[in-house]
């Protein structure tokens, strides 16, 4: 199994206002290493702008701007997305590929404290993505919390959370990363934001790589803009595995 090279881009987003995003994307992938993927925040656009009306006026244009970065960079660029869904939204994390093609994941848990539910349709299907031979599952912030919607069943190698996650709950972050990594005996690509949204709730990052032991392999620093560049060694899993499987004695979960 290869060694998968992924960029992570933790960024103050802008409240409603796309365009100043993508120049702030821009400006911090400037001199990013090679990358086989880049990941964006949840609702990079626009922040987690759920009650704002129309918000998702602002899809097209960041999906556009999602693969414009795959044709600059050649590599999968995703991050999440308000899409219209009904009367109400999605939020989707999009996927845009090299080739053309384009995956998607809808958040599957919709934060109740934060009433997304009255504004954004769940998600009916679990998604597993592949690149170079390695299967993600991709998942949205408040999914953190339910790992049984998360339990590996020898169906992927990564996780990937990318978050709009509050600072006055970053510990929960933090321990949870890496018990979904040590749980699932998998590589953890978690994704979240700095800065101050429209509703007045403060985030601090805690972007990182996670591997399968729950141990940090790089982060990003708290409180301000940065990417960070991290090399996955496939091997060191299959190895991981070969030699404590506890994977093979986890109890079968079927979803209702």
């Amino acid at each position: 199994m290869s060694t998968l090279t992924v960029t992570l881009v933790q960024t103050d987003i802008q409240w409603l206002s796309p365009e100043a995003n993508f120049t702030h994307i821009e400006r911090l992938l400037e001199n990013v290493e090679p990358s086989d993927l880049i990941l964006l925040p949840e609702t990079f656009a626009t922040g987690f702008a759920v009650k704002e009306p129309d918000v998702e006026r602002y899809a097209d244009a960041a999906i556009e701007f999602l693969q414009q970065c795959v044709q600059r960079f050649g590599a999968v660029v995703a991050g999440s997305v308000l899409v219209p869904q009904g009367d109400k939204k999605a939020n989707r994390m999009v996927w845009c590929q090299p080739d053309g093609k384009i995956l998607h994941y809808d958040k599957r848990h919709l934060f109740c404290l934060g009433n997304e539910g009255d504004f954004v349709v769940a998600g009916e299907h679990r998604e597993v993505f592949e690149l170079k031979g390695i299967k993600f599952l991709p998942q949205i912030c408040y999914d953190l919390r339910f790992p049984v919607f998360q339990r590996n069943q020898n169906d992927y190698e990564v996780m990937i959370n990318i978050a709009n996650w509050p600072a006055a709950r970053r510990n929960h972050w933090d321990t949870l990363l890496a018990a979904r990594a040590i749980e699932n005996q998998c590589f953890v690509l978690a994704v979240n934001r700095v800065g101050e949204d429209g509703y007045g709730t403060a985030h601090n990052g805690g972007t990182k790589a996670i591997d399968f032991n729950g141990k940090s392999l790089v982060s990003a620093a708290d409180d301000q803009a940065e990417v960070i560049t991290v090399k996955l060694e496939l091997s060191d899993l299959q190895q991981y595995k070969a030699k404590f499987p506890a994977h093979l004695d986890a109890d079968k979960f079927t979803l209702a």
